[in-house]
């Protein structure tokens, strides 16, 4: 079942060939389209191992993997809009918790999924790696909310 001109009007970066890559944080550069199976629960998996922001005190680049899991509801997140969104971080100074936890708020205003959860694997600096995690979840995946978070705590041990 494909999909027609009507389904993809809000689609707009992908397939430009004139792509303005953000120099600062972007989040309206963010794009969705319907999803066509919201009676179905099914997982989708963003990975993004290259991820940059910088320090807010020093102005150092930090380096991350980026990974995004989130269960659907009617509205998903277009993946080019997704990597220009994080490509916009580049320029952006804040703490790792702080680019985790942005990146899941924006996310959620975005297409109110039923879960979205997102993981930050920081290349260390210092000798310290940080691994922040944040998830969201409607009313009937708060159980599953408290799960994942105290799975992340337990793995990162």
């Amino acid at each position: 079942m494909s999909r027609n001109e009507q389904e993809l009007s809000g689609v707009t970066l992908l397939g430009n060939t004139a792509t303005k890559y953000p120099d600062k944080y972007a989040p309206e550069v963010l794009e969705t389209f319907k999803n066509k199976h919201p009676e179905n629960e099914y997982l989708v998996t963003f990975t993004c191992p290259e991820f940059t922001s910088l320090c807010p005190k020093t102005g150092q680049p930090d380096f991350a993997k980026i990974i995004i899991n989130y269960i659907p509801r009617e509205d998903m997140v277009e993946s080019k809009s997704l990597k220009l969104y994080l490509f916009s971080f580049r320029n952006h100074g804040d703490f790792h918790e702080d680019c985790v936890n942005i990146i899941m708020k924006d996310l959620v205003r975005l297409m109110n999924p039923r879960y979205l959860e997102v993981r930050g694997i920081f290349t260390p600096r210092g000798g310290i790696a940080i691994l922040p995690f944040a998830n969201y979840g409607d009313e009937e995946h708060q159980d599953m909310c408290r799960a994942r978070l105290l799975a992340n705590f337990t793995n990162n041990f």
